[in-house]
């Protein structure tokens, strides 16, 4: 998942204390109780009417499209008592997750994904109980106004916290639940680019550079082939000159068939593939793995090209003398530690690759943290969950 950074003031939302002089927070609590009864009316009259609807045609075909309905406009009418909260009470209240909605599912899955929705329930269920208590603050409001105006500051905050503590339980997401849905739709945006870049840079890799050097390849042959009569040594010429590109196009297609999915890695694991990445970079490189048996395939491969970037980060910017990498596995995760000696100063946001990673471990649950101060040494460490690898079905 993608990291976020929050930062939290603990009074950002809470208005100053009540005095006898009515401060601007206190006249805009006098407005939002005052309106309570009005909005309590509407919200009151709407679920009324269309659990009503509902529930009474829910014998023919159209009653319970009724009632998913209703709660799709319970959530707006939510919505909009958030946006009345925020306003003059100062309560930030974050919205809850769009319903999810699949292609494949159907009209059945979706009415189905409608009526279960507990963000339209728990929106219901407030505009419900809210008509009683508009009456009750309308009253006890306006009159205070008139009566019991010393005091009334108080008895406003009063009021207003019990509307606030109301607002939190029945109008916020569903905590954990509906802030891991948000987190699952980012991660499945990010999974679907970065599946759409790798697919465009194969594409380009293949039309730049063995499909090129193959039809060059195919003209010089066809050239050396008429030539072979009239003239045999400029045709025995050609024909080494098509033997070297065949040995590029090849070594061009080995490479281009590593980056998508090194052999080594299938055959023998994670550990010689990270031994033949480190052998290739420009600094020499300890590799320590400690893994009792092999993780899943996605894991080992996401494993596998976060420590080549990485290695390849150090061969171009660390300007270090030495890296080490070390992976191993604790408990349910399996842990990647990537460092080097280098100069030290690398971030997320300087375009060498990292935020990308950060996105693909993000998208699988992983985290991903760098320590790089400015001078060095730098450390980054990686989070995989730990899958346990399905064996190969028998041809």
């Amino acid at each position: 998942m993608t990291a976020r950074i929050v930062t939290t003031e603990p009074d950002a939302d809470r208005p100053p204390a009540p005095r006898l002089a009515f401060g601007r927070h206190t006249w805009k609590e006098i407005a939002y109780l005052l309106s309570n009864l009005p909005v309590a009316v509407l919200g009151f009259t709407y679920v009324v009417t269309m659990l009503a609807t509902g529930a009474g045609l829910a014998v023919t075909v159209i009653g319970l499209p009724v009632l998913a309905a209703g709660l799709l406009g319970a959530r707006q009418l939510g919505k909009a008592e958030r946006v009345r909260a925020r306003a003059l009470l100062g309560l930030r209240i974050e919205e809850p997750s769009p319903l999810p909605r699949r292609r494949d599912e159907g009209f059945f899955g979706r009415l189905w994904s409608g009526l279960k929705d507990p963000v339209g329930w728990r929106a219901m269920l407030y505009e419900f109980i809210r008509l009683p208590w508009g009456v009750l603050t309308f009253a006890i409001t306006l009159t205070g106004l008139f009566v019991l105006w010393p005091v009334l500051p108080f008895i406003v905050r009063g009021l207003t916290n019990a509307d606030r503590a109301m607002a939190r339980a029945l109008l916020s997401p569903s905590d954990e639940l509906e802030r891991r849905i948000a987190e699952l739709e980012s991660d499945r945006g990010v999974v679907v680019d970065t599946a759409a870049a790798d697919l465009r840079r194969i594409e380009r890799d293949l039309h730049d550079g063995a499909q090129a050097r193959l039809v060059n390849l195919a003209m010089g042959l066809g050239l050396a082939k008429e030539k072979l009569l009239e003239d045999p040594d400029a045709a025995a010429a050609m024909v080494d000159e098509a033997h070297g590109e065949v040995k590029l196009a090849l070594q061009e297609l080995r490479d281009l068939a590593r980056g998508i999915h090194p052999a080594v890695l299938t055959d023998r694991g994670l550990d010689a593939a990270l031994s033949s990445v480190a052998s290739r970079c420009t600094v020499p490189v300890k590799v320590t793995a400690d893994l009792p048996q092999r993780p899943a395939a996605a894991i080992e491969g996401i494993a596998y090209f976060t420590v080549s970037e990485l290695l390849q980060n150090v061969s171009k910017h660390s300007g270090a003398r030495s890296a080490s990498v070390d992976v191993w596995r604790s408990g349910d995760r399996l842990l990647i530690q990537v460092g080097d000696d280098g100069h030290g100063g690398a971030s997320l946001d300087k375009g060498t690759g990292m935020s990308g990673l950060a996105d693909r471990l993000g998208a699988v649950d992983g985290l991903f943290v760098v320590d790089s101060p400015e001078g060095g040494p730098t450390t980054v460490t990686a989070e995989l969950p730990w899958r346990d690898r399905t064996p190969a079905p028998a041809a």
